[in-house]
């Protein structure tokens, strides 16, 4: 249902938030969280020019959350990088449906308002203080010695 940049940019948001004393670089970034570095420059760059994340150079630069994980929300960094697509009118192009949406549509198009409502009402916060049997997949302190997995 979700397109791989919004898994890479919630991976990504996900391990800068976890590590927030100081800037990351996208290498470190993409070791942690497995996404291939070519495509996380990309994700990243739609993440700053979302507001999700600032970008520092020089040394000791790299990206970093713009927000409190606390004040971030899962509908913010989703819309940043690929918003949710909403029906807002007969997707046949039928005229005689126009803006009223077939009863199909009509519940495809509820499923992804619920979606959108879950997303706005939950924070980065949230997410990541859930406990459960899966171990984190950013894991501190950032280790340069993993690989991104190839895609």
């Amino acid at each position: 249902m979700f397109s791989q940049t919004v898994e890479y940019a919630l991976r990504a948001v996900a391990c800068l938030s976890m590590n927030r004393e100081s800037p990351q670089t996208t290498e470190e970034i993409a070791g942690v969280t497995r996404v291939p570095k070519a495509y996380l420059s990309k994700v990243l760059q739609c993440l700053r020019q979302g507001g999700i994340v600032k970008s520092y150079r020089g040394i000791g630069g790299g990206i970093a959350l713009a927000h409190d994980p606390e004040d971030l929300t899962i509908l913010q960094v989703v819309n940043a990088v690929d918003p949710i697509g909403r029906i807002r009118e007969c997707p046949l192009g039928l005229a005689a449906h126009g803006v009223k949406l077939c009863p199909l549509h009509r519940r495809l198009d509820n499923a992804l308002a619920s979606v959108e409502e879950a997303f706005a009402a939950t924070t980065l916060a949230e997410v990541l203080a859930e406990t459960g049997d899966s171990v984190s997949l950013c894991e501190f302190p950032v280790s340069t010695d993993i690989e991104p997995a190839a895609s």
